[in-house]
């Protein structure tokens, strides 16, 4: 299946996104409208920070497990997901970029490394879905790390 990219722009640096999007407890702030019942192990941030979670999403729920497998610091955050008791497996990748004028450009590809067969029946339905819940997602992100940087002061 094709992969799912959606962005925004941001006002704050590259390292204040990447601290931001490094906690993984932060992500259940701006996922929480689709993924539900988070729990958490291994560090708070960086490689090996896991959460399993519930996706609730066009009436089905499954359980999810999102694990930090890469890091560049402050350009690139990779999980590796695995739902559909191991029948669907995909790669998050959150991409930063510096804007010219201040700011970041935020990019979410959601690529899809094995995937049931119902999801490859219903690819475009699938891809149209993620990518709403996606760009949602990033809206949401965007508001609460504008809350997270006006709190902290960064």
């Amino acid at each position: 299946m094709k992969s799912v990219t959606v962005s925004i722009d941001v006002p704050q640096t590259p390292e204040q996104v990447y601290d931001f999007l490094d906690v993984m407890a932060h992500h259940e702030r701006f996922t929480n409208h689709y993924l539900i019942d988070w729990s958490y192990s291994g560090p708070d941030r960086g490689i090996g920070a896991c959460a399993k979670v519930t996706a609730a999403m066009g009436g089905i729920k499954t359980r999810v497990i999102i694990e930090v497998v890469k890091t560049d610091p402050p350009r690139c955050i990779v999980e590796q997901n695995v739902s559909a008791a191991g029948r669907r497996r995909a790669q998050g990748t959150y991409t930063i970029e510096p804007l010219r004028g201040g700011g970041s450009h935020v990019a979410f590809t959601y690529t899809w490394v094995r995937a049931p067969v119902a999801d490859r029946l219903l690819a475009l339905v699938v891809r149209a879905t993620m990518r709403r819940a996606n760009r949602t997602v990033l809206r949401r992100m965007a508001a609460e790390l504008a809350r997270h940087s006006s709190v902290s002061g960064s």
